[in-house]
C-alpha cells in the first residue's frame, strides 16, 4: 500500500508543480518555443531547476539498487544514442511544439476537465498502439 500511497503523492505533487510553474498552459509553453517571435524564457528557469534536482537524484540512484521504500531501482542500462531514441524525440519535440502540451501536463489538463487535454491523451494513447503495433510486426519479420 506504500508504494500506491507514494505514487500518488508524487504525482499530485508533479501536477501542482506543473500548474504553478506554467507548464501546463500551452500558451505559456508556445510562447517558451517560439524563440524567433515573443519570446518568453520564465520557463528556461523551470527546466534548469529541473535539471539540477534530477541530476542529484540520478547521482543518488545510481549508487542504490533499491528505492527508499525497498522497491527495484530501474534505471537505464544503456546510454547509447540510436536512431530510435533521436526519432521519438523529434517526434515528441514536434508534437511539443505544435500543440505546447507534453505527456505530464496532458495528464494535469485532463484531470482539469479540459478538453485540450483529453484530445492530446487520446492521441497519445493512438500513437502507443501505433507503436506497439509497428513494434510487433517487427519482432514477426525477424523470427
Amino acid at each position: 500500500m506504500l508504494p500506491i500511497l507514494s505514487a500518488f503523492a508524487t504525482g499530485l505533487v508533479f501536477g501542482i508543480g506543473l500548474i504553478i510553474a506554467g507548464m501546463a498552459d500551452p500558451q505559456k509553453v508556445l510562447g517558451f518555443l517560439d524563440i524567433g517571435g515573443h519570446w518568453d524564457p520564465s520557463l528556461a528557469l523551470v527546466m534548469v531547476g529541473a535539471i539540477a534536482v534530477a541530476a542529484i537524484a540520478f547521482r543518488i540512484a545510481a549508487k542504490r539498487r533499491r528505492s527508499l521504500l525497498g522497491l527495484p531501482l530501474q534505471l537505464p542500462a544503456t546510454r547509447e544514442i540510436d536512431g530510435r531514441l533521436a526519432g521519438g524525440s523529434i517526434l515528441f519535440g514536434i508534437g511539443w511544439g505544435l500543440a505546447g502540451i507534453c505527456p505530464g501536463p496532458a495528464l494535469v489538463l485532463l484531470g482539469a476537465g479540459m478538453s485540450k487535454g483529453a484530445v492530446f491523451v487520446l492521441a497519445m494513447l493512438c500513437g502507443m498502439v501505433v507503436f506497439e503495433l509497428l513494434q510487433r510486426r517487427q519482432l514477426n519479420l525477424a523470427r
